[in-house]
C-alpha cells in the first residue's frame, strides 16, 4: 500500500470519527432540554468538581483514621498527577469546547476553562474511583455510576466532545493503573 493512500484512509477515518463524534454530541447534548436532566447533571458536574471526592477521602480519614492515611495520600498524588497531564495536554492540544464552535450545542453548564480535551472531570473521576476502589472495593456500588455520571454530565452540559470523556478516561485508568504499580 502506497504512502499517499495510507494517508488518504487516514485522513477519511479521521472525518468520519470526527463527523460521529459531532453527532454524538449534540444528540446527548440536546437531553438537556429537560429541565430534570439539565438540573441533575449540573449537580452531578459540580460535584465532581471535586466535593464528591473530598467528602469520600474526609469519610475515610474518619472511619479509618490512621489506615486511612495512604489510601487517601494516593488519591492526592494521583489526583495531582491528573491535574499536571490535563492541563499540559489543553494547553497543547487548545481544542475549543463544543459550544465555541458548533451552534447548534447548548450551553447548560459552567466551564472552568476555555479548552475541551481532555475531560479532567472525567479523568479525576477515573482517577479516584480507580484508586479508591483498590482499598475499599466495597465502595464501587457508589464510585462506578457517579464516575459515570460525571463523564456523561461533560457532554450533556455541553462542555465536551464524547472523544474528550473517552481520553479523559482513559488518561485516567492510566494514571491510577501506574500508581498502583508504584504503590503496592
Amino acid at each position: 500500500m502506497s504512502n499517499k493512500n495510507t494517508i488518504r484512509k487516514m485522513k477519511l477515518f479521521l472525518t468520519n470519527f470526527q463527523k460521529l463524534d459531532n453527532a454524538l454530541c449534540v444528540k446527548v447534548n440536546h437531553t438537556s432540554q429537560y429541565k430534570l436532566v439539565r438540573l441533575w447533571f449540573r449537580l452531578i458536574s459540580r460535584l465532581g468538581d471535586g466535593i464528591f471526592w473530598y467528602t469520600i477521602m474526609a469519610g475515610i480519614l474518619l472511619s479509618q483514621r490512621q489506615d486511612g492515611l495512604q489510601p487517601v495520600t494516593h488519591m492526592l498524588l494521583a489526583g495531582l498527577t491528573g491535574t499536571l497531564l490535563y492541563k499540559w495536554l489543553k494547553g497543547k492540544t487548545l481544542r475549543p469546547r463544543p459550544y465555541q464552535v458548533r451552534q447548534d450545542i447548548w450551553l447548560t453548564g459552567k466551564p472552568l476553562d476555555h479548552f475541551s480535551f481532555p475531560s479532567g472531570h472525567t479523568l479525576h473521576a477515573v482517577v479516584f474511583c480507580g484508586v479508591a476502589l483498590a482499598y475499599y472495593p466495597w465502595l464501587g456500588w457508589l464510585l462506578i455510576p457517579f464516575t459515570v455520571l460525571v463523564g456523561m454530565s461533560r457532554v450533556i452540559l455541553g462542555l465536551h466532545y464524547p472523544s474528550d470523556v473517552v481520553a479523559g478516561a482513559l488518561l485516567g485508568a492510566l494514571i491510577a493503573s501506574l500508581s498502583m504499580l508504584m504503590i503496592f
